[in-house]
């Protein structure tokens, strides 16, 4: 990670550093530069329904316009369609998404992708950086157009469609969608039609500032409740700007991506379509996704936290599956990033193929207790594990779970949080081993009392 970028693109409070109009300004001039030397004339610009994406789209547009380049605006569209339109609108050398994923209103973020619909690599990034914070060489002659398209959304729908065509069923299936408030509010009833499913749609009315507000693939309490009441076959959470999703079964459980991942590369396997029979998840993935995999023969490959890492690893390997638990999938015969969209109509194929429930689908997987807590963190991020009483303690608590569980702790790449991740076999036991860590930290760190 650079200065300004994270592990998902540059992300922090609106109007405050780096989310501030004139870091937004720079960064627009800076893909402009990058684009343009490449030869390309146009930027892709798209936003999540955060009440400060406006200000940000328009200082991003003219920073691009300012070196003679065109800043094409998609307005409100998924992340993942802001990666398909880069590849489809041919003088487009790179996109930009103006989101914080699954953050709060109060965050907004920019991702970066390629021409060909990829993320930047880490020297594109390095380069991109360099430029936005040197704020030099910015051209002085021609000046770029600001363009508005209106058909972004239905072009990325079609491409969906088109993608895992569905025929005409003759029982729709049922299904409840929670849109998270965000860029999923008005494309997901555009993809998940009437023609094809009998589909009802909750926190599909953002207003600006209540995207992810209880709602989404961060907080899926009332989806759950609501399939097991209204008697629908699956539900589907995504978060605000649809690149991940988490799903509900018909009984209300909740089905990650980790399970997710189980159920499509086993149908893809049992079908000859999964290419060098290889899965790429990450390192937090669930202990049971391995067992799974394993007990089919399919060779399980781990990467770095972030769909990014992930895809690396996926192009490295030549896998066509790989995905994080937290929901984002990567279907790379199909699409070059991450997208809860396609993902969610995968899992819908899968189902509509086999004949059975999701319920009965993700129970091939056994789930281990996995308990994760987070720790407030400052700009310092200090080395933990040079602490003689926490390195111990950690190292202690590895011996006792052995092979049966796992300990993951790192620090966050898009908020100041110490992610600490404990697996086993026993919830109880696991809970009371993440916490054991969380304590020892804190009070050693930040002179905090146990909790």
């Amino acid at each position: 990670m650079g200065i300004l970028f994270g592990t998902d693109g540059i992300r922090g409070k609106a109007n405050h550093y780096p989310m501030t109009c004139e870091i937004a300004l720079q960064t627009g001039r800076a893909v402009g530069i990058f684009v343009k030397k490449k030869g390309y004339k146009a930027v892709i610009i798209g936003k999540d329904t955060r009440i400060s994406g406006d200000m940000l789209e328009a200082a991003i547009s003219s920073g691009v316009a300012s070196t003679g380049v065109d800043a094409i605006q998609t307005g409100i569209i998924p992340t993942p369609g802001i990666a398909f339109l880069c590849s489809d609108i041919k003088e487009a050398g790179a996109g930009i998404v103006i989101s914080a994923s699954h953050n709060p209103f109060q965050d907004n973020g920019i991702k970066i992708f390629k021409y060909n619909g990829t993320k930047l690599s880490d020297e594109e990034e390095k380069h991109i950086e360099t430029l936005i914070l040197n704020n030099e060489d910015v051209p002085r002659g021609d000046v770029g157009k600001i363009i508005i398209i209106s058909d972004g959304l239905q072009r990325y729908a079609d491409f969906l469609l088109e993608k895992v065509p569905f025929k005409k069923l003759a029982k729709k299936l049922k299904i409840i969608i929670d849109c998270s408030n965000g860029s999923a509010s008005k494309i997901g009833h555009m993809v998940f039609n009437k023609d094809l499913f009998e589909a009802r749609f909750i926190y599909d009315s953002p207003n600006g500032t209540n995207i992810n507000d209880n709602c989404g693939s961060q907080h899926i309490e009332q989806l759950r409740q609501k399939v097991v009441t209204e008697k629908v076959d699956l539900g589907i959470a995504f978060d605000g700007d649809a690149d991940r999703l988490i799903a509900v079964d018909e009984t209300g459980e909740e089905i990650t991506g980790d399970r997710i991942l189980a159920i499509c590369a086993k149908h893809a396997k049992q079908n000859n379509k999964l290419k060098n029979n290889i899965i790429v998840s990450t390192i937090m993935s669930n202990i049971g996704l391995t067992e799974f995999l394993t007990n089919y023969g399919i060779h399980h490959i781990r990467a770095d936290v972030g769909d990014r890492k992930v895809l690396e690893e996926m192009q490295k390997h030549g896998a066509i599956i790989g995905g994080e638990d937290s929901g984002h999938m990567i279907f790379l015969d199909n699409h070059t990033t991450g997208d809860g969209m396609l993902s969610a109509l995968k899992l819908i194929d899968v189902i509509l193929e086999t004949g059975q429930s999701l319920s009965i689908l993700a129970s091939a997987m056994t789930v281990y207790p996995q308990v994760s807590m987070n720790i407030s963190v400052d700009e310092s991020r200090p080395d933990f594990m040079k602490i003689d009483l926490i390195a111990n303690t950690i190292q202690n608590i590895k011996n006792k779970l052995g092979d049966k569980g796992r300990v993951l702790i790192r620090y966050s790449g898009t908020q100041p949080l110490l992610r600490v991740m404990v697996e086993g076999p026993d919830h109880k036991i696991t809970e009371q081993y993440c916490h054991e860590i969380c304590n020892i930290i804190e009070g050693n760190i930040y002179n905090k009392p146990a909790h």
